[in-house]
């Protein structure tokens, strides 16, 4: 479902960085269909057990958060958006790699759903 905040998020910004928010949200949605919309630290982010995916709009780019971690083959595909502590930024003049962009969310849910069900078994 989609939340009132992130649309009033994605609605304060100019009509070309709003459509670029619109889009990377559509890939968000569609590659964590589990996961609740909301906003943390005043940006949207994505929420199944954990927070798995975080999107902000900036002056010249677009980030995405957290860092990938944990797939050697996608750190090396998103290492061109990464910055030294490897949250990725898109800038405003480049067009988004949206499959890319969907890789790492389908990746950072299936990681913290795995370690959802690592927390169960032990417990």
């Amino acid at each position: 479902m989609k939340s009132a905040a992130v649309d009033a998020y994605i609605a304060r910004f100019a009509p070309g960085v709003r459509a670029r928010l619109t889009k990377i949200r559509r890939v968000v949605r569609a590659g964590a269909p589990k996961a609740t919309e909301g906003m943390s630290y005043r940006i949207p982010a994505y929420r199944q057990h954990n927070i798995i995916v975080y999107f902000a709009g900036f002056k010249a780019h677009i980030g995405l958060f957290p860092p990938v971690r944990g797939n050697a083959a996608l750190e090396k595909a998103v290492a061109k958006y990464a910055n030294a502590k490897g949250n990725l930024k898109f800038p405003h003049d480049v067009p988004l790699p949206l499959p890319l962009i969907s890789r790492v969310v389908r990746h950072q849910a299936k990681q913290d759903a795995a370690r959802a069900a690592a927390r169960g078994k032990r417990r």
